[in-house]
């Protein structure tokens, strides 16, 4: 095999193919980058901070050092504010430097696969988000060549390519994009070069963002990480290469002709991502929801619901939390609409949907960047389908690849588990449904932010009923209607940051076989709000004491609450619309999931073997 012109090509000038078994260090990671005039240690170390919602297996730094001879790197297993005091990340001084924050799926975390990884010399380091699917080719040629690899991982050969073209007398810019060139697969890179003050950065199906401020320039997976430093940001399309600098950055091609991205300034700021006071991102996130239902009101929804009208078959595409709110989607077309809608698990869609260019697929996806769902999208799209898609990240993949797009207006959400997201996904889905229609529908829309400002009074009583089910080790979520899918999405918030194991299942469902697992002080979390439903959730109530349920029941039902052991209350029935209930369902279970993780000694920010943004299939 042969290193031409940016490719590899076998002996015959044929395109070699690419290979999926190796060692990806995945999309989840956080990387961030900076040069300026400021201690570059620092700004990274706080970046990477805000970014171990991405992953959080090992971190590492390499910072250029202040004379420009050499570039020092530091990094282990473990999490950022460990590793950065062990290591005393602080004590580099230079004003260039890369971080990154690992989520593994391949390749046990330690030292050596954390990053960054270099090259032979030393001179070359970098960080990497993806799959480099022909790593192995590559390792193979480069092998051949005399270099030497020191990881498990397919990141450390782009460090090494770019040697080799440094060594073929290529400039380090020339030489990172023919690197580059090489590259199958997937891949958010950031690079330094010793002697050198730039930073050098490419994108491919892997999220990164250019941050311009005033004498400095930052890049990073998300936002979030950067909005200490700048507002303006430059979203880095699919094929694009940068070079920072204190200046800016230039952006290339992989053909090396300089292209042109405007900046776009956005509004959040950084206590968006702060705190705020809260013991806990998650928490902040879930108390701040009635302050962004109303940001969430304001999301553009006139094209989409105008979208939405022209199709009678529609295909909603998405997965874990975005998923439930489209099957809520789902059933409120069906029920209050009359239109037919199915909603299907992303990574499931390939395999069993049949879209055609009369379908209309809408996606919902908080980041915009969850691998499953464009994996979905895109074979849809071969099919001529038209695509509206929902979710809280500008500029994200999803929405570029989209014909119509709303944005959710959340703001940062920087705990794993998705609250606030998810309530804005409702509210943007009962937006698009609801805006238009007349009285009856505003009402809904109007009653919501009270809803759910009433229901987060009630966190006290959350906290003691988490205190009454930390211990147990299985939990059921029962529901009707609407409220099934709420019933769902309670269930796996719980799962995902407590560790106990919970089930949803439609009210009627118990006895078609769950029952056998109701026993004595089983914990059972009825939602049952005064609908439709309620005679029929009566009788499940009724079932599960029979057997020693321990039953804690969300209702403004006085028959509901006289039949279980713990009552939490909602707002008087009188003065709801039933279709507004979801939202004032859904605030109690993170509240009881939040207060479960925490009374068990689990960081709910941080739940094992979770990361934010699941951007690999």
């Amino acid at each position: 095999m042969k290193l031409l012109e940016g490719y590899l090509y076998n002996g015959e000038n044929t395109l070699v193919g690419t290979n999926r078994n190796g060692f990806g260090d995945e999309n989840m990671c956080g990387i961030i980058g900076y040069i300026g005039n400021n201690k570059a240690s620092e700004i990274i170390i706080d970046g990477l901070k805000r970014l171990e919602y991405r992953g959080y297996d090992s971190v590492g730094i390499a910072v250029m050092r202040a004379d420009g001879e050499g570039i020092e790197t530091r990094k282990e297993k473990g999490i950022v504010s460990e590793v950065a005091s062990n290591l005393e990340f602080h004590t580099l001084d230079g004003k260039t430097g890369i971080g990154h924050t690992r989520w593994a799926t391949h390749g046990v975390p330690c030292k050596e696969n954390s990053h960054p990884h270099s090259d032979c010399t030393g001179k070359i380091v970098l960080a990497h988000n993806g799959v480099i699917e022909n790593y192995i080719q590559l390792k193979d040629e480069l092998t051949k060549k005399g270099h030497r690899f020191a990881s498990e991982t397919d990141t450390e050969v782009v460090a090494h390519l770019i040697e080799q073209f440094r060594a073929d007398g290529l400039a380090p810019l020339l030489a990172f994009i023919r690197a580059i060139a090489m590259l199958k697969g997937s891949y958010a890179i950031v690079a330094i070069v010793e002697n050198k003050d730039a930073i050098y950065v490419a994108r491919k199906n892997s999220p990164l963002v250019v941050g311009v401020g005033n004498g400095e320039t930052l890049c990073a997976s998300d936002v979030p990480a950067m909005l200490k430093h700048t507002n303006n940001f430059i979203f880095l399309e699919d094929g694009d290469i940068g070079v920072l600098t204190t200046e800016g950055c230039k952006l290339y091609d992989v053909y090396a002709n300089e292209i042109h991205r405007n900046p776009v300034t956005l509004n959040w700021d950084i206590e968006m991502a702060e705190k705020g006071g809260a013991a806990h991102f998650m928490l902040k996130e879930i108390r701040d929801q009635k302050h962004f239902l109303y940001e969430s009101f304001l999301a553009d929804t006139e094209r989409a619901a105008e979208l939405l009208s022209k199709f009678k078959k529609i295909h909603i595409i998405a997965c874990g939390t975005s998923y439930h709110a489209g099957c809520l989607m789902k059933l409120l077309l069906h029920k209050h609409k009359g239109v037919s809608a199915e909603a299907f698990i992303a990574s499931e869609y390939p395999f069993i949907a049949k879209p055609d260019e009369e379908t209309l697929i809408i996606a919902i996806s908080q980041s915009g960047e969850t691998a499953d769902t464009l994996q979905a999208v895109r074979y849809a799209r071969q099919y001529n389908a038209t695509l509206l898609s929902l979710t809280n990240t500008f500029q994200c993949s999803l929405a570029r690849i989209s014909n119509e797009v709303v944005y959710l207006n959340a703001g940062p959400e920087v705990s794993v588990a998705a609250t606030k997201t998810f309530m804005s996904q409702l509210a943007v889905i009962y937006k698009i449904l609801f805006s238009n229609g007349n009285d009856h529908d505003h009402e809904i829309l109007n009653q919501i932010p009270e809803i759910v400002g009433n229901m987060l009074q009630q966190e006290e009583q959350m906290q003691a009923i988490a205190e009454t089910i930390k211990n147990k080790g299985s939990i059921f979520f029962i529901g009707r209607g609407l409220s099934y899918p709420i019933a769902m999405e309670g269930a796996l918030k719980l799962k995902e940051i407590s560790y106990i194991h919970a089930e949803a299942y439609p009210g009627g469902e118990l006895k078609h076989g769950p029952l056998s697992l109701i026993e004595n002080s089983v914990p059972v979390i009825v939602l049952a709000p005064n609908d439709e439903t309620v005679h029929k959730m009566l009788g499940t109530v009724k079932e599960v004491k029979a057997r020693g349920a321990y039953v804690i029941a969300i209702t403004n039902s006085e028959e509901i609450a006289s039949n279980a052991d713990v009552t939490i209350k909602l707002p008087d029935a009188g003065g709801i619309n039933p279709l507004a209930y979801p939202f004032a369902l859904i605030t109690p279970l993170q509240f009881i999931a939040y207060y479960t993780s925490v009374l068990r000694g689990i960081n709910p920010d941080r739940p094992r073997n979770l990361a934010k943004s699941v951007t690999v299939e």
